[in-house]
């Protein structure tokens, strides 16, 4: 029977600007599982890690931000997995950044900021496009899932 585990996060992480919500989107580097695939800040959780801390740690690792503002996203993307049979509970955090210049690491080769129109266009996972859907839609309605998800970092 297949194991049910949550070891890895996912995190969208966006900027306020003049033109509307910009997202962060990573390309993984071609030594990478899903090569060249787009994403957003992701990785495992390491031992003695909350799922949160996480994010916070892979976006410094991935892009040199640091977060403004943390969110749990009212959405847990889910997928199997061959290796291991497994089905992983992916965790999903909304994270605001004030700053556009990212430094890459050596696990990513290209960034950009994008709309979330073109976001939905370029991630290819189900989970994916769900779990950014959910982060803008969390940013844009003034209700108070927002207050109640709030991380204080």
């Amino acid at each position: 029977m297949a194991e049910v585990k949550i070891r890895v996060v996912d995190c969208y992480v966006y900027r306020q600007t003049n033109d509307g919500l910009k997202f962060l989107l990573l390309k993984r580097n071609k030594n990478k599982l899903y090569e060249h695939l787009w994403q957003g800040v992701a990785g495992k959780i390491e031992p003695g890690e909350e799922a949160w801390e996480t994010g916070i740690r892979e976006l410094k690792e991935e892009t040199g931000l640091t977060p403004v503002k943390m969110f749990v996203a009212d959405h847990i993307s889910r997928f199997y997995e061959v290796h291991g049979d497994r089905i992983n509970l992916v965790p999903v955090f909304g994270i605001e950044v004030d700053s556009d210049v990212v430094i890459l690491s050596h696990e990513h080769i290209d960034f950009k900021w994008i709309a979330i129109e073109e976001a939905l266009n370029t991630l290819v996972w189900n989970g994916q496009k769900k779990g950014i859907q959910t982060v803008y839609e969390m940013v844009t309605k003034n209700n108070d899932r927002m207050r109640w998800s709030k991380i204080d970092l």
